[in-house]
C-alpha cells in the first residue's frame, strides 16, 4: 500500500490528465446509460406545439375559457393526454376519473407542486399549508388541521358562525337600501355588485376589511391592484417564464408588489389578532365566548402550550385563507346572481323556496339540509363557475395511473418521476362527455330530478362529483365553512331584492384577470358586475 501511495504522490499533470479524462468520459457514458435505462413516461398523443419556447402555454393563458380548450383537445385525444409546455417540456393532462381520483389520493406525497409554484408560494405568503410537501406536510398540515383549524371549520363552529355570516349580509342589504331610498328613479338603482361582495367574506376573519362601510382596507386595497392590473404582454411572458425560471418572480412588478402589500397587511392583521387572543386567554374567557373565527383560532393557538402551537410567522403564512375568504367568496356569490339575472324564471323558484322565512332567517340545520333549490344552485354554480381552474403537481417518483377505460390501448400510463401532472378542473366540471349534452346550461335541477345518474360526472370522487374543492389530502378545508356562507349570504338578498342585468339577459359576460378570474360585464372597465336591484314587493 505505501507502494501504492507513493507512486500515486509521484504522478505528474499530465499523468493526472491523462487519468482524468478518460475517467471523466466513463463517467459520463455511466450516467447516460442510466438514464437511458430509467423509464420514462408513457408516450402520449397531444396538440402540437405554437411555440418553441411556450409550447401551448400562452395558448392556454391568453384564452377567454381554457376549460374549453382542454375539452377539445379531450375529444381530439382521449381522456389522458399529453401537451407541450416551456422549452420543450411536457405535461400530462388528466380527464379520466380513477387517474385523477389517484392523482389526488398522492397528493402532498407522490405528486407534489412543481419546484417554481412552490417557490412563489413560499416567496409571497410564507411557509403555509399550501406549501408544505411530503414529510413537511406532516408537521404543517396534520397538527394545524387536528389542533388548529379544525375547530374553526368544525360543524360546530360554523353553526356558531351562521349569525355572522347574516350580520354581513345585513349590513350590506342596509348599505343597498339606502342607495334605493336615495335614489330618483323608481325602477330601482343599478349597483356593482361584485364591488360589495368583496368583503361579506370577513366575518369568518375577525376582521372589518371596510367595505361594507365604505371604507377602503390596506388588504382591499392590494386587491384591488392586482384586479386593476391589465395583463399586458409584458407580464404575460413574465408570469409563464416563472414556471422555468422561479427566481423571475421576484423581479418588481405590479403583481409583485401588490404581493409584497398583501403581506404586510396581513402581518398587521395577525398582530391585532394575536393581541386579542392574549387577552382573552388573560381574561380566561370561556370557549363560547372567545373568538371562534379562523384567523382568530390560529392566533389563539400562538399563545397556547401545546407543542405544535403556531408561531406568529406561520398565522401570517396562512394569510391564504384571507385570500379564500376575500377573493373566492366575491367571485362565488357573483357568478349564482349573474345566473339568477340571465334566468328570472330560476330566481324566482329560489325566492318561492325562502318565503317561508319572513320573520327569521333560516337555521344552519335548515341551510344545510332543508332548502333543496338553494342547495341545488350553489352546487351548480360552483360546477359551472369554480375560482381555480385548475391543479398542478409533478410526479415525487415513479407512479403508474390507472385508467377508467383504456385509452390508446393502454390500461394504465407510466409517471416517471419529475413529470408534470395537470387536472384541468374547470374542463371536468363542464365537459359534455360527463355531464351530458347541457353541461353548459345553468340547470340546478339536474341536481333534483336524477340526470345525473349513468353520468361519466358520478365516476367523479370529488364533493359532489365535483372538483371544485379538489380532493384527497388538499381538500379544501374551508368548503362547509365557505357552502354556509354562501347560502346565508343568498336567502337574505334574494329574499329582499330582485336582481336583473341593466343590459338584458342576454348581456355577455367576460372574465377579468386577477389573482383569480373575475367575471365582468363585457365592456366594463375592470371587474366589474353592474347590475339592476329592485327591492321585492
Amino acid at each position: 500500500m505505501d507502494a501504492v501511495f507513493k507512486r500515486m504522490c509521484s504522478l505528474t499533470r499530465d499523468d493526472l490528465a491523462f487519468i482524468a479524462v478518460p475517467l471523466s468520459i466513463a463517467l459520463v457514458f455511466l450516467r447516460l446509460a442510466k438514464f437511458a435505462r430509467r423509464p420514462r413516461t408513457t408516450r402520449l398523443p397531444g396538440p402540437t406545439s405554437t411555440s418553441f419556447i411556450f409550447g401551448v402555454t400562452k395558448d392556454i393563458s391568453e384564452s377567454e375559457d381554457s376549460g374549453v380548450v382542454f375539452e377539445e383537445w379531450e375529444k381530439q385525444y382521449g381522456a389522458v393526454y399529453a401537451i407541450p409546455t416551456m422549452l420543450g417540456a411536457r405535461e400530462i393532462v388528466l380527464c379520466d376519473p380513477k387517474a385523477i381520483a389517484h392523482y389526488y389520493a398522492g397528493d402532498t406525497f407522490t405528486f407534489q407542486q412543481p419546484p417554481d409554484s412552490r417557490f412563489l408560494m413560499g416567496h409571497f405568503f410564507g411557509h403555509n399549508v399550501l406549501w408544505a410537501e411530503g414529510e413537511t406536510h406532516k408537521r404543517h398540515v396534520e397538527p394545524l388541521q387536528r389542533r388548529s383549524l379544525s375547530p374553526a371549520f368544525s360543524n360546530a363552529a360554523i353553526r356558531e358562525l351562521t349569525p355572522v355570516f347574516y350580520d354581513s349580509a345585513y349590513t350590506l342589504k342596509t348599505n343597498w337600501d339606502i342607495s334605493l331610498e336615495n335614489s330618483t328613479d323608481d325602477q330601482g338603482v343599478v349597483i356593482d355588485v361584485q364591488k360589495w361582495l368583496d368583503s361579506i367574506g370577513a366575518g369568518g376573519f375577525s376582521h372589518d376589511f371596510g367595505s361594507l362601510k365604505g371604507h377602503i382596507s390596506p388588504i382591499a386595497a392590494a386587491f384591488h391592484t392586482f384586479n386593476n392590473v391589465k395583463p399586458s404582454p409584458t407580464i404575460i411572458v413574465w408570469f409563464l417564464l416563472t414556471s422555468v425560471f422561479p427566481f423571475l418572480g421576484r423581479l418588481p412588478n405590479e403583481y409583485t408588489t401588490g404581493f409584497v402589500k398583501l403581506r404586510e397587511s396581513v402581518r398587521a392583521i395577525a398582530d391585532e389578532l394575536l393581541e386579542r387572543a392574549r387577552l382573552e386567554k388573560e381574561a380566561n374567557l370561556s370557549e363560547g365566548a372567545a373568538d371562534k373565527s379562523i384567523i382568530g383560532s390560529l392566533a389563539r393557538s400562538e399563545t397556547a402550550s401545546s407543542s405544535v402551537h403556531l408561531s406568529l410567522d406561520e398565522i401570517v403564512a396562512q394569510n391564504l385563507f384571507i385570500l379564500a375568504g376575500y377573493e373566492t367568496t366575491a367571485i362565488s356569490l357573483t357568478w349564482p346572481l349573474i345566473e339568477l339575472c340571465r334566468h328570472p324564471e330560476k330566481q324566482t323558484k329560489l325566492r318561492e323556496e325562502l318565503s317561508q322565512f319572513t320573520d327569521t332567517d333560516p337555521t344552519y340545520e335548515q341551510l344545510t339540509n332543508s332548502l333543496p333549490y338553494l342547495d341545488a344552485l350553489v352546487s351548480e354554480s360552483l360546477r359551472l363557475h369554480p375560482p381555480m381552474s385548475k391543479t398542478k403537481r409533478q410526479a415525487h417518483a415513479d407512479n403508474v395511473l390507472p385508467l377508467t377505460h383504456p385509452v390508446h390501448g393502454l390500461d394504465s400510463v407510466f409517471v416517471a418521476r419529475g413529470t408534470t401532472v395537470r387536472v384541468p378542473i374547470s374542463c371536468i366540471n363542464r365537459s359534455e362527455a360527463f355531464w351530458g349534452p347541457d353541461a353548459k346550461m345553468f340547470r340546478p335541477e339536474r341536481w333534483l330530478d336524477g340526470s345525473l345518474e349513468g353520468m361519466r360526472a358520478a365516476e367523479v370522487q370529488g364533493v359532489r362529483h365535483l372538483l371544485t374543492f379538489v380532493d384527497g389530502p388538499r381538500t379544501c378545508l374551508g368548503r362547509a365553512f365557505a357552502l354556509t356562507e354562501f347560502k346565508a349570504v343568498l336567502s337574505v338578498l334574494i329574499r329582499n331584492f330582485t336582481f336583473e342585468l341593466p343590459g338584458g339577459p342576454e348581456t355577455p359576460i367576460g372574465r377579468h384577470r386577477g389573482i383569480l378570474p373575475r367575471p365582468k360585464v363585457v365592456g366594463e372597465e375592470g371587474p366589474k358586475v353592474p347590475l339592476l336591484i329592485r327591492r321585492v314587493q
